[in-house]
């Protein structure tokens, strides 16, 4: 598979706290790679620096070949970058259809086209019965799959995914990790995901890059890192194992 996503030693800095030191990996088109690490190990920073909310401080981050790093989010969303926050905050007051269009609207001007691409979304999401509800009476799950499909309405290449399945029931879990695995098998789609909930980690992942104090502390096959020493003793703990 060729590669779709490089970063190359990307390190950002917050004064004197160094959030993300010298990470480095390789996420392939067409893969669903996962990020995992304790709270404050820099995860969401190096999605920031990913998405352009933030550039790095060093290293070098490169999409489809081209280099990335430094460009404003809009642009990198246009080069095929989608994501998701770890706090969902759709538009309440629009519906769960007029969230979705918004999306839509980034890379389709036309809002007959917006329409239907939002629609067929919102049925991959499990969402098309509720196109009428107002976001803001949402449930979380809902919420939380509303948050996808807006991402996933911008027609991204690579999606990336911040805690989509935090505070969720297993049930729901599974709901989700059976919609992204649809979804990478039935359109190619690339994931990165931030994720604490193992089962879904293992459920998902091909490959697992696992963070500590910002710096990649392993980076493999799920079977393997769970096993890693140091991975157990800096975040998963022996029942893991």
């Amino acid at each position: 598979m060729s590669t779709l996503l490089k970063v190359e030693g990307v390190s950002k800095r917050f004064r004197g706290l160094l959030a993300v030191d010298k990470v480095s990996f390789e996420v392939p088109q067409g893969g669903i790679h996962a990020v995992i690490g304790p709270n404050g190990a820099g995860k969401t920073t190096l999605f920031n620096m990913i998405a352009g909310v933030h550039a790095p401080d060093g290293g070098a981050i490169t999409f489809a070949g081209e280099r990335i790093d430094g460009l404003a989010p809009n642009q990198i969303a246009q080069r095929g970058i989608g994501r998701t926050f770890q706090i969902v905050r759709p538009f309440p007051a629009l519906s769960v259809e007029d969230n979705v269009i918004v999306g839509a609207l980034m890379k389709r001007r036309d809002v007959t086209a917006a329409r239907a691409h939002a629609h067929e979304v919102m049925r991959r999401l499990d969402l098309y019965d509720k196109r009428a509800q107002q976001a803001s009476s949402m449930t979380l799950p809902d919420r939380k799959r509303l948050e996808v499909a807006r991402a996933l309405a911008t027609d991204p290449k690579l999606l990336l995914l911040d805690e989509v399945m935090a505070g969720l029931r297993p049930t729901e879990t599974d709901r989700i990790v059976g919609i992204l695995r649809d979804l990478n098998r039935d359109t190619g789609l690339t994931i990165l995901l931030i994720e604490h909930v193992m089962r879904a980690v293992m459920a998902l992942a091909q490959r697992i890059v696992v963070l500590h104090h910002g710096a990649n502390i392993a980076d493999g096959a799920p079977a393997d890192v769970v096993r890693d020493k140091a991975v157990i003793d800096s975040y998963l703990g022996a029942e893991a194992i």
